[in-house]
């Protein structure tokens, strides 16, 4: 609506002084396009963040189309392939931004995330070693944290990940995947304290509601952790106890969580109460 308006001014002078004159005419044109490129400018960012991936997906490709060289619906191709989970797509999607003329180091980490989704470290360590040190980003160094662990390189994941906590406001999500890395190292203690952490920040993230557990239940603390929970929460976490008690030989515990888990849904938990069948049928 707004280059409607500019035109309107432009046809008021008209009729007022005759004719505009090229220069203003030149000045109402740059104003329009200015207007035109920050409307589709901002309506890029909607289609990137909220519109429905599989949309925002056909949406891109159509600008891509029409403007094959510019960089800008190229990217957002990318990013809407990631939020679609189209990872395999997304790869040669960014593949192509990353190496586009006008491309930015965070494309290239935009590229290793892509790349380590579908499996492939050896080559998103490459792109990432590529980006000078210089640039410091939280996505970054969670993706070179990542790296580190599936190397094993211990050390240098803690840095990396102590450096990517220290780089957002809202760490929730790379806690989670810190605490996951201790637990996988037998580190229980330690994991159990990210996993706390994770959930001050973020009450609501229930992947690491159900990591604390584990990294509890792994030290034979069958207890719940005094923490936010719903109801379906409470009961899948008396299920996850459950089946850690179990696997540890503690049967007659974990049958006794198998029934907190059933008493607790607010529907039927079918997982808890095929496991206990289970159990009872063995005696």
């Amino acid at each position: 609506m707004r280059h409607i308006s500019l035109l309107s001014i432009c046809a008021v002078g008209v009729l007022s002084l005759s004719a505009c004159g090229k220069s203003h005419e030149a000045e109402v044109e740059r104003a329009v396009q200015d207007v035109l490129s920050t409307d589709e400018a901002q309506l890029n960012e909607i289609m990137m963040a909220v519109a429905d991936p599989d949309e925002a997906i056909t949406y891109f490709r159509k600008i891509e189309t029409e403007h094959p060289d510019q960089i800008e619906p190229q990217r957002g191709l990318a990013k809407s392939l990631i939020r679609a989970r189209r990872n395999t797509e997304a790869v040669a999607a960014w593949e192509k931004v990353a190496y586009h003329r006008d491309s930015t180091n965070a494309d290239r980490v935009g590229y290793a995330d892509a790349l380590i989704r579908v499996g492939d470290w050896k080559k998103a360590e490459a792109v990432l070693d590529d980006i000078p040190p210089t640039y410091e980003t939280f996505d970054r160094y969670k993706l070179e944290a990542m790296i580190a662990d599936s190397k094993k390189e211990w050390k240098k994941a803690d840095s990396f990940y102590e450096t990517a906590v220290d780089l957002t406001t809202q760490p929730s999500g790379v806690l989670n995947n810190w605490g996951f890395s201790k637990m996988s190292r037998g580190d229980y203690r330690g994991a159990e304290r990210l996993f706390v952490e994770a959930i001050s920040y973020d009450p609501k993230l229930f992947a690491a509601k159900n990591n604390l557990v584990l990294a509890r239940g792994a030290q034979r603390d069958y207890q719940l952790p005094v923490i936010e929970m719903t109801q379906g929460e409470r009961a899948h976490l008396y299920y996850t106890l459950a089946l850690t008690a179990i696997k540890q030989g503690d049967i007659g515990i974990g049958k006794g969580l198998l029934q907190d888990a059933v008493e607790t849904s607010p529907q039927y938990f079918e997982e808890a109460v095929r496991a206990l069948d289970a159990l009872e049928a063995r005696g």
